[in-house]
């Protein structure tokens, strides 16, 4: 394996010369030293450990509890301990006398038997004024006596020395040659929890408290994590700190399996079922609370923006320098430094600016027509679609108005998902574009002085989350970027740790939010594309509701098969990318045999490398062993990834390419803004990111009335926006709400806190996975509808319920149902 080599630890405790001087030679042969045990053991570059006896302290040292926690595997030195030898020993019987007492020439000669063999494993310093450092090494035995008597006797210095740590470094090798086969495997040793499989099958809530989640702990040392490279967040959540990338740079890693699904499929996020992320009042409340500092980030920036207007409109120049740059001879902070070199200003002191380089210093000059940022807040308030800000006495008339957007819609959740370091997040925030100048030139966080701030806020979101599913598998739970909007895809930071983690022979299962259409298309054209990862299989998840919806209406084969026009569209979409397809049919009760046959046929039909039923919706684990083996021989198959277009192509060429190939469009149309705005960045140099659609999930084109696989259509292009900190332009298709309402009757009014238990109550109405609330069968099949059913057909939503779920949207504790009729 690259980069792998046997190390060593040695630890020592005091500083006794005898141990200084034997430890000098070890060290010679093995470079490495650590001081903490427990890291030592936990550390795979290190495979041997050994304690130096005796523990030298001025406290009193358990020493059999420090040998003891040496792990065995690492234990080269067979736990070290000193003998002494009494006085009145027999030694004169001895025909091999070894010798360890720790006494300087305690043994004399007279006490050997005449030709018997001595090994003086002692090291001892005694006075010697004829020595440069005033004391010579002795051994335990009188060696001027000994040799005598002995017919062999061993020197002190250069007798055992030399040969223990030739078997010490010869016991390391084969410890790590352990380790070595150990790592390719690429197993873990992981205790799986057991399902207790019910049916019916319960609410995703009974299921989630049925099983106590085994400590988190005790998870990260079961996939090799170390207790440093962790932050726990209570007994079920942690987050891994980037530095686990670092030490694990040289790991071969996993396979890398993106499942994505087809127009209209509903899942995802936490699952459901028996296959669930738990716990599930944790993972669908606070977390360890990355969605706040978002928001707070975000605010900030949204703050800065006005505060820094309303200060420019109502001060001079001089005033604004001498704040900016309290006193006015003070220096400049480092990222106002960085803004004068931008300015083409190479100074640094204040005193030294002349009046029109303080004018250009402190006057932005936002546009306020052009400001794209706005505020958020992660709970649905369709009354802050549209505000005006600023009508308070105090701002002195600068109103202007404004809106909020739901936090997953902030750039700054997109930053957080696409980037690959702190380095990287803190450029990344760095260039965010929130407006232009009145002169037309783009004006960035880093403009306002906010980056190195919005760094600070994010530093602990940063890092990865770790949680696990119901079966005691790991599972990283990090960034959610609104998928309409931003690319709908988890972290490449948590990917990439997965991926090493795991191991060559290991899998990692990323998801792309809603279709392939949106999803995997830009995971394959903006994540893969910054985070240089290639996927070796697509899973295309569909089930038989779904696409009955796509062929009109729930009743029969010929509608089925109708419907699976999308299913092959999708398919097409996949492998459009070079990579092997696998779909998989998540099957409930009300499918039949036949319809369930017919969907993997028509798959294979269209492609796929293997279409297989998965039931773990009831079953758990157990109901995706096909799947799972369908996806390891898929990942074995001949892989051409290839991204779909060229970023240099120009904006217009690069939408056009993703409306024809992807979504089936004849052509586009850049209605006036789109085209004004595709010059505009273009002018200001952004014409070179990746194109991100903020497109309705529901249809491949652009109505969302429209199923199947429509053709020959022309996509509107209303508006292009730039996220250019995330690294991407996002075209807007259409209408585009980015901050939902409340329904009529929201879930809040099931949850509530039990003061006695402190368990969430109501969270089971808030079930994930309904497909079709029922009430558009009917306009659209042309047939009368009753009892629309959950995806899983496990119950019957009443009317009330029904329509409930027809305006729900989107909601931040976790209550992520929406009917895909509405």
């Amino acid at each position: 394996m690259p980069g792998f080599g046997p190390g060593l630890a040695i630890l020592q405790v005091g500083n006794r010369d005898d141990s200084n001087l034997y430890i000098s030679m070890k060290l010679k042969a093995a470079a490495e030293v650590l001081r903490n045990i427990v890291q030592i053991n936990e550390d795979p570059s290190l495979h041997g450990l050994i304690v130096q006896l005796p523990l030298d302290s001025v406290n009193p040292i358990n020493t059999e509890k420090v040998t003891n926690a040496v792990s065995p595997e690492k234990d080269v030195d067979g736990k070290m301990s000193n003998f002494v030898v009494p006085f009145d020993f027999q030694v004169s019987k001895a025909d091999i006398l070894v010798v360890g007492a720790g006494k300087p020439e305690m043994v004399k000669g007279s006490w050997i038997k005449q030709g018997a063999v001595v090994i003086d494993c002692g090291i001892n310093h005694v006075p010697d004024s004829t020595k440069p450092g005033g004391k010579r090494v002795v051994g335990d035995v009188d060696f001027n006596e000994a040799k005598e008597r002995a017919s062999f006797i061993t020197p002190v210095p250069g007798g055992v020395g030399p040969m223990t740590v030739a078997m010490l470094m010869e016991n390391t090798v084969e410890s790590a040659k352990r380790v070595l086969q150990s790592c390719l495997k690429g197993r873990w040793k992981i205790q799986y929890s057991k399902l207790n499989l019910l049916q019916p099958v319960p609410s995703d809530i009974e299921i989630s408290r049925s099983c106590t989640p085994k400590p988190i702990e005790k998870l990260t040392k079961e996939i090799g994590l170390f207790s440093h490279e962790i932050e726990l967040y209570g007994k079920t959540k942690a987050k891994v700190l980037l530095s686990t990338l670092k030490r694990l740079k040289s790991q071969p890693d996993g396979r890398y399996v993106v499942v994505t699904g087809i127009v209209l499929y509903a899942g995802g996020a936490a699952g459901g079922g028996y296959s669930q992320v738990i716990p599930m009042e944790e993972f669908n409340l606070h977390l360890t609370g990355d969605i706040h500092a978002i928001t707070a980030a975000n605010n900030l920036v949204a703050a800065a923006i006005d505060a820094r207007m309303f200060h420019e409109a109502t001060q001079s120049d001089k005033a604004l320098f001498s704040r900016l740059v309290p006193g006015g001879s003070e220096k400049f902070s480092p990222i106002q430094i960085k803004r004068l070199k931008k300015l083409g200003i190479e100074k640094e002191d204040p005193s030294m600016l002349t009046e029109e380089e303080i004018k250009r210093f402190v006057r932005l000059d936002i546009d306020p027509d052009t400001i794209t940022w706005q505020r958020v807040m992660d709970t649905n308030d369709r009354f802050l679609r549209q505000i005006t800000i600023g009508q308070a006495a105090t701002e002195k008339g600068h109103s202007r108005t404004a809106q909020f957007d739901i936090t997953v819609a902030s750039e700054i959740m997109a930053v957080l998902a696409l980037t690959d370091s702190l380095e990287d997040m803190r450029r990344r925030l760095a260039n965010m574009v929130v407006a232009s100048s009145k002169r037309g030139e783009p004006i960035t966080a880093e403009d306002l002085g906010v980056s190195g701030a919005l760094t600070v806020l994010m530093r602990d979101a940063i890092k990865p989350n770790l949680m696990q599913t119901l079966e005691g598998t790991p599972v990283f739970v990090h960034a959610g970027p609104f998928a309409n909007i931003a690319h709908g895809n988890s972290s490449i930071l948590a990917d990439k740790i997965a991926l090493k983690l795991v191991g060559p022979e290991g899998f990692v299962v990323t998801e792309a939010g809603f279709g392939a259409d949106i999803g995997m298309e830009k995971f394959f054209n903006i994540k893969c594309r910054y985070s240089g990862l290639r996927p070796h299989v697509v899973v295309l998840v569909a089930t038989v509701r779904a696409l009955k919806m796509h062929g009109g209406g729930p009743t029969n084969l010929e509608l089925l098969e109708k419907g699976c026009s999308n299913l092959r569209k999708q398919i097409e979409n996949a492998k459009t990318f070079g990579v092997p397809v696998v779909v998989a049919v998540n099957s409930f009760k009300t499918d039949t045999s036949a319809e369930l046959e017919l969907l993997c046929r028509l798959s294979k039909e269209a492609g796929a490398f293997d279409a297989v039923r998965c039931s773990h919706w009831a079953e758990g684990g157990k109901g995706a062993v096909d799947l799972a083996k369908a996806v390891q021989k898929a990942a074995e198959a001949p892989s051409n990834f290839k991204f779909l277009y060229d970023v240099e192509l120009p904006i217009k060429d690069k939408i056009r390419i993703i409306a024809q190939k992807i979504y089936g469009a004849s052509d586009i149309e850049l209605l006036p803004e789109a085209q004004h705005k595709a010059e505009v960045y273009t002018r200001q140099g952004f014409g070179n990111l990746p194109i991100c659609m903020a497109k309705t999930h529901l249809s491949l084109s652009h109505d969302p009335q429209v199923k199947g696989a429509p053709t020959g259509f022309v996509l509107p292009i209303r508006d292009i926006r730039a996220s250019v900190g995330a690294g991407f332009l996002y075209p807007l298709v259409g209408t585009m709400s980015t901050m939902p309402g409340l329904p009529t009757r929201p879930c809040f009014y099931d949850i509530d806190l039990d003061p006695e238990t402190e368990q969430v109550n109501g969270l089971a109405l808030a079930r994930p996975g309904y497909l079709c609330c029922g009430r558009d069968w009917g306009s659209q099949c042309g047939q009368k509808t009753t009892s629309p059913k959950t995806l899983d057909g496990s119950r019957t939503l009443d009317s009330r319920r029904a329509s409930q779920e027809m305006e729900s949207d989107y909601s931040p504790v976790g209550i992520r149902e929406r009917c895909s009729c509405s």
